[in-house]
């Protein structure tokens, strides 16, 4: 009866920012479990060096660039690879970070972090989720963030997007688990990537990070690759609406 639970083979899962760091290694990693693994980003030459990447480790995956945030731009790529086969799962993945105090931060800031960390996912969702609801199946998976529930200085945008990106989970779960889809969300803590290596690399910063998280270390990448599995595998089909934290222990400990 357990067989197969954990079994990716076959299933097409589509990641939006998967053209390099935890996109991205959740995609090789999902890959080496017998996923077919679409990459995304607005870059068309790092998205190829990313896909030739995956490809030269015998890796079998596909490319979609189009920018999460041009609704016209999701609308017709999802079209084109929905032509081309079911999306079996979305992983939300794309998102930036300014770091700005709140009483300095412009509206255009603010609103490029919330686009690109929020109303994207509700906009790659919403026109993945309407194949889904047709075919009675489907599985999303957003990237949150411990800051989907914690907050620190020069992280207020994304920190609201963040909490803003978990909520949204359990709406689209209120709406969509009726309908026969499973939509949860991923809550990374601090993980080693190209994008945090200037913060590894502060002395204070990494001794916070370190002294704050009881695993005593940053994340890997490919620490992430087994939650995000089960959460797009049949061994997720009765869990709905929640948020997984991944993050050494950082929301657990005061």
């Amino acid at each position: 009866m357990t067989q197969g639970l954990f079994d990716l083979t076959g299933r097409r899962v589509l990641i939006t920012g998967s053209n390099g760091g935890l996109g991205l290694g959740i995609a090789g990693g999902l890959a080496a479990l017998g996923a077919r693994v679409i990459l995304n980003g607005r870059d068309e030459a790092k998205l190829r060096a990313a896909a030739d990447g995956l490809r030269a480790a015998g890796l079998v995956v596909e490319e979609a660039r189009f920018d999460v945030t041009v609704e016209p731009e999701v609308v017709a790529a999802v079209e084109r690879l929905e032509a081309d086969g079911p999306i079996d799962v979305l992983i939300n993945n794309a998102g930036i970070q300014r770091r700005v105090r709140l009483d300095e931060i412009g509206l255009d800031v603010w609103d490029e972090v919330l686009r690109t960390n929020l109303t994207s996912a509700m906009l790659v969702s919403r026109q993945v989720a309407r194949a889904m609801i047709a075919r009675g199946r489907g599985k999303v998976v957003n990237i949150g963030s411990v800051m989907s529930d914690l907050a620190r200085t020069t992280t207020g945008a994304y920190a609201a997007a963040k909490g803003g990106l978990k909520m949204l989970t359990k709406a689209m779960c209120a709406d969509w688990g009726p309908l026969g889809l499973q939509v949860n969300a991923i809550g990374p803590g601090y993980f080693a990537t190209d994008m945090t290596r200037p913060l590894m690399e502060n002395p204070e910063f990494n001794a916070w990070v370190t002294g704050r998280t009881p695993a005593r270390r940053w994340g890997r990448p490919e620490e992430l690759v087994g939650v995000a599995a089960f959460l797009s595998s049949s061994a997720s089909d009765f869990v709905n609406g929640q948020i997984l934290y991944v993050d050494g222990g950082v929301t657990a400990v005061l």
